[in-house]
């Protein structure tokens, strides 16, 4: 069970950290062998409801921002304790961040072990903040860390927004990559994303795969990370 009780957080939140029963699985990003570990992303697993029931529960309370802290501070203790060497991929919604406080005591915290470690994915979710982006993009970068925007291909997540994110990664939902080995929409599709990725220099996950035959069509378009069932599950 993650613990917040050790954390020299302003009093409200910290009461409010207090009140999750949350754990932490992981689920790896590979290189395109499929074997080599490139990235562990945190996911959140509350032990009384389901991570949607809470996030919609703390989204009617307007306490998203408590789930914001919960996700740095918690991920990152889970991901070292565990003893990864690889990057950690931490959750962010597009309508919050840390205040500078908070940050502040995270940065102390954990200090250097976190700088190029870490990869910051930034949700599909209904309201996007080009505010909270920005603040993210600037601590972030300054400790030499990647920002990510996750499930591009559907809902808020499109071409316009990636533009203005300028994003280090790009994760493809599963919605684009699924049954790419035979559908030849999405194959067109995933070459056009590819080709204009790469030519920002911006890396590309395949993510949600859940087949052998979309693996192998994929490692042939030159897709950069990749995830899913398929290669493992969280744990």
């Amino acid at each position: 069970m993650i613990s917040f009780d050790h954390l020299p957080l302003h009093t409200d939140i910290l009461q409010a950290l207090r009140e999750l029963s949350i754990n932490y699985v992981f689920q790896p990003i590979f290189r395109p062998d499929g074997k080599t570990v490139y990235a562990w992303e945190a996911l959140m697993r509350p032990t009384e409801m389901t991570v949607t029931d809470l996030i919609a529960d703390y989204t009617k309370k307007d306490k998203l921002h408590v789930l914001e802290v919960a996700t740095f501070f918690g991920a990152m203790q889970a991901y070292f304790l565990r003893g990864y060497e690889e990057r950690v991929a931490i959750n962010s919604f597009p309508s919050d961040c840390m205040k500078q406080e908070e940050a502040d005591v995270f940065l102390d915290h954990f200090g250097e072990r976190i700088r190029g470690r870490m990869i910051i994915e930034n949700l599909e979710y209904p309201y996007f903040s080009p505010e909270h982006w920005k603040e993210k993009k600037r601590s972030v970068k300054f400790m030499d860390n990647l920002l990510a925007a996750d499930d591009f291909g559907t809902g808020l997540n499109n071409m316009e927004l990636m533009e203005f994110m300028s994003p280090d990664i790009v994760k493809l939902d599963r919605e684009v990559i699924s049954g790419i080995d035979h559908i030849i929409e999405k194959q067109e599709n995933v070459k056009k994303l590819v080709e204009h990725f790469h030519s920002k220099n911006i890396l590309v996950v395949a993510e949600g795969i859940e087949e052998k035959e979309e693996f192998e069509y994929l490692q042939g378009l030159g897709i950069d990370l990749y995830q899913g069932y398929y290669l493992a599950r969280p744990a």
